[in-house]
């Protein structure tokens, strides 16, 4: 996983096999499996590669379908769905080993003029006053991690820090941004968010149970994700994660999150379901 801004830039830039068909690099990692933040990233550039300039994704809707192996590239193969003169439509399909891994459908639009109403960004603290949880990662020692591209500074959650609200028991709110300038393609800032928008979304569902994601006796994988894209805005400036879990159950929880600049403008908005499964004695099936 990336530890720079550089190298998550350069985890982007995909190669091109052929028409429509991409190869995604990989760079060494702890986890288990590929971060579903870099599958989604990735499949992005590679729909985006396929469609002319004048057009910005504005949403994306995706199921991961089997654990990527950290050892090996990912093949991106695009389906040229729709080219309208307002809407195209792309469909990617992420391979390794000769099997799918990870399905992704990517709407993109010609910018227009339109109706305009957003909700109110909640009242928070700002970055600056929040956790800092790259330090608390790194430790005394102060040693790089693997989540150093990303500057993360906890708000709270249900479990802790904010008020008790018995109509919404499932909630977090994070800052987060890229922790080094991007170039100002429009696109790298999607794509990095996107990459970002897996880092920490499902604790909204785990803090009414009073648990974290990385507890030992707790399995959490994301099974589908989407992003719409409401307003062009930098990652590599802070966002607010909004997050409201308003279910968890049959094994699942889900999530919806509003992220807003600093500025109070409503950015875009993430929904994710992921697999929540309380391990077994000696390791899940």
């Amino acid at each position: 996983m990336p530890r720079t801004t550089a190298e998550l830039l350069a985890l982007l830039d995909l190669e091109t096999i052929d028409d429509n068909l991409f190869r995604g690099a990989q760079q060494e990692s702890v986890l288990p499996r590929v971060f579903g933040g870099q599958v989604a990233a990735q499949a992005l550039v590679a729909a985006d590669r396929t469609v002319d300039d004048s057009y910005a994704v504005h949403s994306l809707h995706s199921y991961f379908l089997q654990p990527g192996d950290t050892t090996a590239p990912i093949v991106y193969d695009v389906e040229r769905l729709r080219d309208g003169r307002s809407f195209a439509t792309r469909r990617v399909l992420a391979r390794q080993h000769g099997r799918p891994i990870y399905v992704m459908t990517v709407d993109l639009q010609r910018p227009e003029e339109g109706y305009e109403h957003q909700d109110r960004m909640p009242q928070v603290p700002g970055p600056e006053e929040s956790l800092d949880i790259n330090a608390q990662i790194r430790g005394a020692d102060g040693s790089f991690t693997e989540w150093d591209v990303l500057d993360f500074r906890y708000i709270g959650s249900s479990h802790d820090l904010l008020a008790p609200d018995e109509d919404r028991p499932g909630r977090q709110q994070t800052w987060l941004r890229v922790n080094e300038p991007l170039p100002d393609d429009p696109l790298l800032h999607a794509a990095a968010f996107t990459y970002a928008s897996d880092a920490t979304i499902m604790g909204a569902a785990l803090s009414p149970q009073g648990i974290s994601i990385g507890t030992r006796d707790v399995m959490v994988a994301s099974l589908d994700h989407s992003i719409w894209f409401h307003r062009p805005f930098r990652a590599d400036d802070w966002w607010l994660f909004d997050q409201h879990s308003p279910v968890a159950t049959g094994g699942r929880g889900l999530v919806n999150a509003r992220i807003f600049d600093r500025d109070g403008l409503l950015v875009a908005s993430v929904s994710q379901e992921a697999l929540i499964r309380r391990m077994r004695q000696g390791g899940d099936r």
